[in-house]
Parts: C-alpha cells; sequence; structure tokens
C-alpha cells in the first residue's frame, strides 16, 4: 500500500517492441466495441421521450424537482442523496434541460471511461504485455454493459462518480493527504464508503485515513451549515438514508437490510440481526481486504470492501453496486479449466436480471430476489481469492488436450485453437451457461413476435400458408389425417400428447449429463454441435415466425396437448403469454431429438442402446405431427440445424477425438473392453 503509485502499473510493455499485428487487431477491435457501446448507450437514454429518462434527475432538479422547494429536500423521500449531495447538484436547477441531459449523459460516460481506465491501471503485477493492452477496453466495455452503468444512465444517478473518487485516491493521486481527500469526497456522496478508510489505515497509511475521515467531517457540516433542515432529516429522521428512494424490502435494495426485510423479519429483530450480520461482514471483509493489499492486490482488496460495503449500507440499489463488478479481477481456482468460474459468474450477476440467472420457481425466489447481495457477501468474506504467493496465480494446472484428429479437407479446423479438451469442464461454470443460453434461447422465441400478438399472428398465419402449399405440391401434408387419426385412439392420443410434453428437455438434459460424467471429450463436441443446432434454430424463429397447424383456423386440427382453440380471440395461443407460440420452424422439438439420436449412435458401444437412441426422433416427429404442433417441413428444418451444428463444429473445431479421458485407468479399460466385445 505505501508504493500504491507505482503497485498498480503494468509493465514498461509500451516501451517494448510493437504488439503483433494479431495483438494490435485485437486491440483495435476491442475499442471499436467500446466505443460502439458507449454511443448504443447514449443514443438509448437521449432517444427515449422526456418524461422516461433521466427520471431521478429530473425528480431532483428539474422545473418541479425537490431541490427547487422551500422545505426539506427529503419531504418526499425522492431525493435519496446526502445533504452534501444536494447541495452540490442544487446550481443544476438552473440549467436547461435539453442541455443537462445531453451534458450529464455524456458526462457519466466520460466517468465510465475514466473508471475503466483506472481499474486496467490498477491490476496487480505481474501483468502481460497482452493483458496491458486489452486490459482498458474490455473493462470500459464491461463496465458499459453492466446493469449498474445501465441504470446510472437511465435514471440520471451519480453513483459512478464516487467509485471513481477511491480508484483515484489509491491509484493516481500522488500523496496521502490527496488520497485521503479523493476517498473523502467519495464518502460525503455515499457515507458507508467511509469503510475505506480502515484500510488504508490498516494498511500502513494513517496520514490518508486520517485525511479521508476529515474530508467528510468537513464536508457534511459544510453541508450541516447550509443545510441545517435538510442534514438533520437525513442523518436523524432518515438514519444516514435508509428508507429513501423507495421501500427497503424492493428488490433493488441488494443490502443485508432489504434482504432481512424479505424474508419478513421487521422491528427491531431485524435492526439487531442487521447490525451484527454487519459488523461480521465488515470484520471480516476488511481482514480479507488487508490481506490482499499486503499481497500487491490492492484493486481486489478495493473490490472485496466495496461488496462490504454493499452489504452493509441501509440501502444498496442497483445503481450502486458496481463494485461488485470490480471484484472479477480476483483469481480463483487452481486449475485453468477452473479460472474462468469465477469471473463468468460475476460478469452475468452484474450484466443480466436475476431472472435469466435462475428458474421462475418459487422455491428459488430468495435465492434469485438476493442473487447480486449473495455474489457481494461471497466475494466479500467466503471466495478464496489465491495470493500472489501461490504457485498456481501465474500457472495453473493446465489443461490437456486431445491429439488432433486429421480432417478430410486442408483448412479444416478454421480455429485450431479451439483444441478438443480431454478433462471434464467445472460443473458450475456448465450450469450458469445452460442456465443463460436457456434463458437467452427463451427470450428470443418470446421477442420473434412481429412487435405484436395480431401483427405476428397475421404473419405467422400467413407464413403458415405458404408451407401448406408447398407439402400440399410434395404431396406429404399429412398433418391433418395423422391428427384426427390419432385423436380417436385414445390410448395413442394420450401417449404421443405425454412424450410431446415430458421428453423435450429431459432426453437432451439427461445425454448431456452422462456424456459429462462418462465422455467429457464427447460432452464437448456434443455441447458445441447443440449449441450451433439452436442458434441456427432461433434465427428461424426469428425471421420466419411459422403458426404451427394447431394454430390454423379453418384446417381443422385437434389441439391434443393443450385442447380446443377461441380463435376468436386475438391471444388465443394458450400459452401465448409465455412462449413464442409462432416459433414452429424449424422444429427444435425434432432437432434436440435427432441430436439425441446422432450421439447415442455414434457413442454408444452396443447396437441396442444405437437402436433406443434412435428410436426417440422417430416417436418424437410422430408426436409433433400427431398433436398438431408441428408441420412436416417443420421437422425436416429441425435436421437440417442439427446437421448443420455438426457441420460448424466439424469445420470450426475439427473431427471429435475418440479418445474418452477424464476416467480414471479402470474405466478407461472397461471402456476399451466394452467398445472391442461390441
Amino acid at each position: 500500500m505505501a508504493n500504491v503509485e507505482h503497485s498498480g502499473r503494468p509493465t514498461d510493455a509500451f516501451g517494448q517492441d510493437s504488439p503483433g499485428a494479431r495483438l494490435h487487431a485485437a486491440r483495435l477491435g476491442l475499442w471499436a466495441v467500446a466505443a460502439i457501446l458507449a454511443v448504443r448507450q447514449m443514443a438509448a437514454v437521449l432517444s427515449t421521450p422526456s418524461g422516461e429518462r433521466l427520471t431521478d434527475l429530473e425528480t431532483w432538479v428539474g422545473p418541479h424537482g425537490v431541490l427547487h422547494v422551500d422545505g426539506s429536500i427529503y419531504d418526499s423521500s425522492r431525493f435519496t442523496g446526502t445533504p452534501f449531495g444536494g447541495l452540490v447538484l442544487k446550481p443544476l436547477t438552473r440549467s436547461a434541460e435539453a442541455a443537462l441531459g445531453w451534458g450529464w449523459t455524456f458526462g457519466t460516460l466520460l466517468l465510465v471511461v475514466a473508471l475503466g481506465l483506472a481499474a486496467a491501471r490498477a491490476l496487480p503485477q505481474p501483468v502481460s504485455r497482452r493483458t496491458s493492452l486489452l486490459a482498458a477496453p474490455v473493462a470500459i466495455s464491461l463496465l458499459m454493459l453492466s446493469l449498474p452503468v445501465r441504470n446510472a444512465l437511465w435514471l440520471g444517478q451519480t453513483s459512478v462518480l464516487p467509485v471513481l473518487l477511491v480508484l483515484l485516491g489509491l491509484f493516481a493521486v500522488r500523496g496521502e493527504r490527496a488520497s485521503g481527500l479523493c476517498i473523502g469526497l467519495a464518502a460525503a456522496f455515499q457515507p458507508t464508503l467511509l469503510l475505506f478508510a480502515p484500510l488504508v489505515w490498516f494498511t500502513g497509511r494513517r496520514r490518508a485515513a486520517l485525511s479521508t475521515a476529515g474530508t467528510f467531517a468537513a464536508l457534511t457540516a459544510l453541508a450541516w451549515a447550509a443545510l441545517p433542515h435538510d442534514s438533520y432529516a437525513y442523518w436523524v429522521h432518515h438514519m444516514a438514508g435508509a428508507g429513501l428512494g423507495g421501500k427497503a424490502d424492493a428488490l433493488g435494495n441488494q443490502s443485508l437490510h432489504g434482504a432481512l426485510l424479505r424474508l419478513g423479519v421487521s422491528g427491531w429483530p431485524e435492526i439487531t440481526v442487521f447490525l451484527l450480520l454487519a459488523s461480521a461482514v465488515a470484520a471480516l471483509a476488511m481482514r480479507r481486504a488487508v490481506h490482499y493489499a499486503a499481497d500487491g492486490q490492492l484493486l481486489l482488496a478495493v473490490a472485496v470492501t466495496g461488496c462490504a460495503v454493499v452489504a452493509v449500507s441501509p440501502t444498496a440499489w442497483q445503481y450502486q453496486l458496481l463494485w461488485v463488478l470490480l471484484a472479477v479481477v480476483g483469481r480463483v481456482g487452481r486449475k485453468a479449466s477452473d479460472r474462468y468460474v469465477w469471473t463468468v459468474a460475476v460478469v452475468l450477476v452484474t450484466t443480466l436480471p436475476a431472472k435469466m440467472m435462475l428458474p421462475n420457481t418459487p422455491a428459488l425466489f430468495p435465492l434469485r430476489d438476493n442473487l447480486v447481495l449473495l455474489a457481494a457477501l461471497a466475494a466479500a468474506t467466503t471466495v478464496p481469492f489465491l495470493s500472489r504467493t501461490s504457485p498456481y496465480y501465474q500457472t495453473p494446472i493446465r489443461t490437456e488436450y486431445a491429439p488432433p484428429v486429421p480432417a478430410r479437407f486442408r483448412r479444416v479446423p478454421l480455429l485450431p485453437f479451439l483444441r478438443r479438451v480431454l478433462t471434464r469442464p467445472n460443473l458450475l461454470l456448465e450450469l450458469l451457461l445452460i442456465r443463460v443460453v436457456y434463458a437467452a434461447y427463451s427470450q428470443v422465441r418470446l421477442a420473434a413476435t412481429g412487435g405484436t400478438v395480431s401483427g405476428g399472428r397475421a404473419r405467422a398465419e400467413h407464413h403458415g400458408h405458404i408451407v401448406l402449399d408447398i407439402e400440399r405440391f410434395l404431396h406429404i401434408d399429412i398433418e391433418h389425417g395423422v391428427n384426427h387419426t390419432v385423436a380417436k385412439i385414445e390410448w395413442l392420443r394420450d401417449f404421443f400428447s405425454f412424450y410431446y410434453e415430458s421428453f423435450h428437455f429431459v432426453f437432451p438434459l439427461t445425454v448431456l449429463a452422462v456424456l459429462y460424467w462418462r465422455r467429457p471429450v464427447d460432452y464437448r463436441w456434443a455441447r458445441a454441435s447443440l449449441g450451433f443446432a439452436t442458434f441456427l434454430a432461433l434465427i428461424g424463429f426469428w425471421f420466419f415466425p411459422l403458426a404451427p397447424p394447431r394454430l390454423m383456423p379453418h384446417l381443422g386440427i385437434i389441439d391434443t396437448v393443450h385442447g380446443a382453440q377461441d380463435f376468436s380471440k386475438p391471444d388465443y395461443g394458450a400459452l401465448t403469454a409465455l412462449t413464442n407460440q409462432y416459433a414452429a420452424m424449424p422444429s427444435l422439438h425434432f432437432g434436440w431429438a435427432l441430436w439425441c439420436g446422432v450421439v447415442i449412435a455414434v457413442i454408444a458401444p452396443k447396437r441396442w442402446m444405437k437402436v433406443l437412441g434412435l428410436l426417440h426422433p422417430l416417436l418424437t416427429v410422430s408426436a409433433i405431427i400427431a398433436t398438431g404442433n408441428h408441420w412436416v417441413l417443420d421437422a425436416i428444418g429441425g435436421a437440417v440445424v442439427v446437421g448443420a451444428g455438426f457441420g460448424l463444429s466439424y469445420v470450426l473445431q475439427g473431427p471429435r477425438s475418440k479418445r474418452a479421458t477424464g476416467m480414471t485407468g479402470a474405466q478407461e479399460e472397461a471402456e476399451k473392453v466394452s467398445v472391442g466385445s461390441t
């Protein structure tokens, strides 16, 4: 900490030989991405009607804002800042509305860029040349994508400034007094940032700690002298801002106080429990932060302290949660394959809504509603970040790769660096990615309706008539005959309805689970092929919404699964509110079933297993047509995207490796015997 001016700077890579062409191109590309994201965020805010953007800023400094009133600025509880923050913002009440919107949004973006540069500059040593060149645009891009920054831009909040002031105080300014001045100024905007004063005190910079406390006290006293009534209302009546800006038990408040209220604890018991938990979290986090600072990981120490600030604050609204994203700098895991788990988890938690991270199951609501808080608590108290003295910090246990299999084509694989990995991927990382990919898949299905239910319906029915005409031309329009024949046979109707509803997700997940445990190499090959196929299907859903036979009026198709539909209603589809009923082409019901059959037929060691595997797509295609949920051409489309998925996996990564390791020696011998017996 005493050498903070030098501990956060990269090595002299900038003065050495210029980076290679690839690295230079990657750097330019990342800066272009960061610029595009910044322009997109600014355009999204400024293109929104005046009453729907910068709502917090408008509430504070607009024509009827709380900073205009003669009474207390906290009378309406709409102003969430400190009295000092109100004192700083008061001059903005004289600004023109249009100029203020542009200036505030552009100024916030500049603060985000400065924050990304400061974070990249503060990375713990040693830093490779590639990291030093790419860290800044990556950091800025992640900040632009994060929910805290997006909310701060949309609402017109000041939450980016305190974080930047802390980083500047610890990594940019020279001298302990100037450092404490920056941190104290940040605490004047967000009082719980005073938790950084013990950090600098216990790491040997006592003048900085005293300067922090003195600056905070002086600015608070200045605000008290200028706004005595408001200061009393904030510090006494509202207990340092508790309860301002919304109900403390709202989901947006990701602090221990908000979580306890959501769990049903209230009154003095809640206050007591909150104070005890907050004290324990602060003490444990401070101990860890001091350790990481002494270890040369000051940025990680700052992130740990910031995560503790999130937990112990009376209110930690979503736009104040940038500290959780900074925790991405910590390294976790001895194996190279485990190194990305914490990074991916933090990025997902801070960039995606919680409902995309966890299923919509009531039993998981307490976990989902407090997901960001749990991430902050984990970073502050439990995550075992590696020390720089650990032999695994720079050189984790290497990943084992299968020897490349010769391809039939000279330029295959197109991406040779995507080598086939022998060992199992991290299970938590896989579950995270599967859940997020499925959530994105559901969102795309739901969005690809044409904008409105009625508009999407008309377009989808038009495409349905096109598909029916093609099938009649090809003499494969068997949907009506098969549907009515099956509907008359009760046991067969019930069987196909059950099969349609029950095995769409269960079968692929089972195949993936078995491959993950028994055949790690084949798991990665199969997973990549399934991912490519699903991505191609989403393109089809988006550009060609198609009504299934059961939702085509006047065809007389019997919906054996969902029941009769009232075609006189615009939203007659029974599941229209839950998912896109017009995502029929291509049929992933059949596509995923065919993927399962192909994978089992290729990998299964015994013939009867291969036959059973191929039986699943046969039953599935019968079920989707018999129940009126798909056209024959939908199944053909599903087969096309699955074939393309396997093809893309082959072209990009090369042929699958036939060496299925990740098993013990005894398991490998048993596998060889089993394969030999067939």
